[in-house]
């Protein structure tokens, strides 16, 4: 009987260690939560990244899309599930730099959510069409101040980074133009192709297509670099205005307080996968730079951006639809 007694000892001391809670992670599928729906820059910016973690990890990802609300909806479910390692998100600027100065949100971006890295990011581009008198951003300049009644700026919607570096831009040139929101990127640029609005605050995925296609003049990149699609394209700093930099990025973050297994396991994988040729040229195909950064330096830029925002948004008294 002592004898049976230690073998059942040993067999459930062994058991317990290999049981799940000890088990190496991860041990199980790993969800991505999308604030978009499928097809979109976020899902096609994170498929190619989570096909190489799967591989690394030897276990599946799993795409849980939660359009709404601005992303902020797919935010909130991230910040509210378990911190196991097995819930994380491609989260982007809207969301965690400037909903949070214009809607009470289910989250605080500053303390919900444990970042892991950047992924890309970029400018919004000036565009007007090729007959405008507007050459460059002076002269567009110029041309509003002379005549501010017939001069407005386009973007894809109230409260979205063409809108706010749109703001910046008026404040810095000292403009009074108006603001004419549409429905997403696509509708503006049928309004801008039109003739109906301007000129156009433009998101680079959008606009790219008709810029090369001669259909669009890009006059400038809201961001402090030149991208790498158009780099014959000034910045808006460059164009004169020091200091511009109104900038979307799109980063992974996971909830706060992610265990320090789990953050040894993606912040050298993440750092490997974003020098990955085809991943590299999948993030350029939305019109995005990469961004590979470290937790600290992703979690500064999101920190430094909502400051940012926060002044624009208020200065500018812009509100939520």
């Amino acid at each position: 009987m002592h004898m049976i007694k230690t073998l059942l000892t040993a067999t459930f001391g062994l058991a317990a260690l290999v049981s799940p809670a000890s088990a190496e992670y991860p041990d199980k599928p790993i969800r991505m939560v999308v604030g978009y729906a499928p097809g979109g820059a976020a899902d096609k910016l994170v498929r190619p990244i989570t096909d190489r973690l799967s591989r690394m990890f030897k276990q599946p990802f799993v795409m849980d899309y939660k359009p709404g609300a601005g992303a902020a909806l797919a935010a909130e479910i991230t910040a509210k599930a378990p911190a196991d390692g097995y819930t994380f998100h491609i989260t982007d600027s809207g969301p965690m730099t400037i909903l949070p100065h214009m809607r009470k949100l289910g989250y605080d971006p500053l303390s919900s959510f444990t970042p892991i890295s950047m992924v890309g990011g970029g400018g919004v581009v000036v565009v007007v069409l090729p007959t405008s008198k507007a050459t460059d951003m002076k002269s567009l300049v110029e041309l509003a101040k002379k005549d501010p009644k017939n001069w407005s700026y386009g973007t894809s919607g109230v409260g979205g980074v063409g809108h706010l570096a749109g703001e910046q831009f008026k404040a810095a040139a000292k403009l009074d133009i108006g603001h004419i929101p549409y429905k997403g990127g696509s509708p503006a640029i049928t309004e801008l192709l039109g003739g109906h609005v301007p000129v156009l605050f433009s998101s680079l995925g959008s606009a790219a297509s008709h810029i090369q296609a001669g259909k669009l003049r890009a006059l400038a990149d809201s961001s402090s670099k030149r991208s790498s699609m158009f780099p014959d394209v000034p910045t808006m700093a460059e164009a004169g205005f020091p200091g511009f930099d109104a900038s979307i990025w799109f980063g992974i973050v996971g909830p706060a307080g992610l265990p320090k297994e789990v953050m040894d396991k993606w912040v050298p994988a993440m750092a490997s996968v974003l020098k990955d040729p085809e991943v590299i040229a999948a993030i350029k195909r939305e019109g995005y730079d990469p961004m590979p950064m470290t937790p600290q330096q992703t979690t500064e830029r999101i920190k430094s951006d909502f400051e940012l925002w926060g002044k624009t948004v208020r200065s500018a008294n812009i509100k939520a639809d």
